[in-house]
């Protein structure tokens, strides 16, 4: 069995992929080629995937138990039909436990709720990337709080289910200033690169470097202006510790609303 690699991806805003975006019909669309073309960049199809979304924080690290979660429309002011998306992928209730274990053997607090449903998150990107619906899922909380370090020790200890077949997917977005995104003037398009370049060269470093680089993220230059709040920068922080030894390299990288936006890769 080939290792699978662990993927930090943006998902978007809201369900873009799946409505006329107004104004600009074509913008996400190289974002949503990106999410399409995950299945061909693994090295075979996964068993499983564990997502780990940035609309879900919970006191302790928590993970989707039930068999097949409901869907969570938690966006606001889309069209109608976007309320109606459908993902009947089923869950993993066996690999939700094994998770929590190993997060709990590794000293690190983690539960499954067997109740709890998929995000847009989860289901939005998912649907781009799989859309057969034929791998079963597994959704991950963040930790309230935002501890870099705890996120990092969680995906360390969740790295060996890359070796089981599981294909790890932080879900979020490497620019989320949700004020200034929209709005091309805003001047934050030089604070986008400046922090995207930053964070590029953060997660080629080894499995140390990269640690010590983003712990401190937010010394990065122009920090707070891409991330306000750091929820969604926070599932690259599983990723990179799921990435172990491997270093990390962007598969895709865009311009969106004049903002720089990517995806990295641990053992692509």
């Amino acid at each position: 069995m080939n290792t699978q690699p662990a993927l930090y991806v943006p998902h978007g805003g809201g369900p873009c992929f799946f409505m006329e975006w107004p104004g600009n019909p074509h913008v996400w669309d190289k974002m949503a080629a990106m999410l399409q073309s995950i299945p061909q960049r693994v090295p075979e199809p996964p068993k499983a995937i564990l997502l780990v979304t940035a609309h879900w924080e919970a006191p302790v690290f928590t993970f989707a138990g039930g068999q097949q979660p409901h869907l969570e429309y938690d966006y606001y002011g889309f069209p109608p039909h976007t309320y109606e998306i459908t993902y009947r992928a089923q869950g993993a209730p066996q690999l939700a436990q094994r998770a929590a274990q190993l997060l709990r053997d590794a000293g690190i607090d983690a539960t499954v709720d067997n109740n709890a449903a998929w995000d847009h998150g989860v289901f939005i990107p998912l649907k781009v990337a799989y859309p057969n619906e034929d791998v079963p899922v597994l959704a991950m909380s963040l930790k309230r709080g935002l501890n870099p370090a705890d996120h990092l020790a969680a995906g360390k200890a969740l790295a060996a289910l890359r070796n089981e077949g599981v294909l790890i997917i932080g879900s979020g977005l490497s620019y989320h200033n949700l004020r200034a995104f929209f709005s091309p003037a805003s001047g934050d398009a030089q604070a986008s690169r400046q922090f995207d370049n930053w964070l590029m060269e953060a997660c080629a470093r080894d499995e140390a470097g990269r640690a010590e680089e983003l712990q401190q993220w937010s010394t990065a230059p122009a920090a707070r202006q891409v991330h306000p709040r750091e929820e969604h920068l926070l599932p690259l922080m599983v990723i990179a510790g799921a990435g172990a030894a491997d270093t990390g390299e962007a598969f895709y990288q865009e311009v969106v609303f004049g903002k720089a936006v990517s995806a990295i890769g641990f053992g692509l």
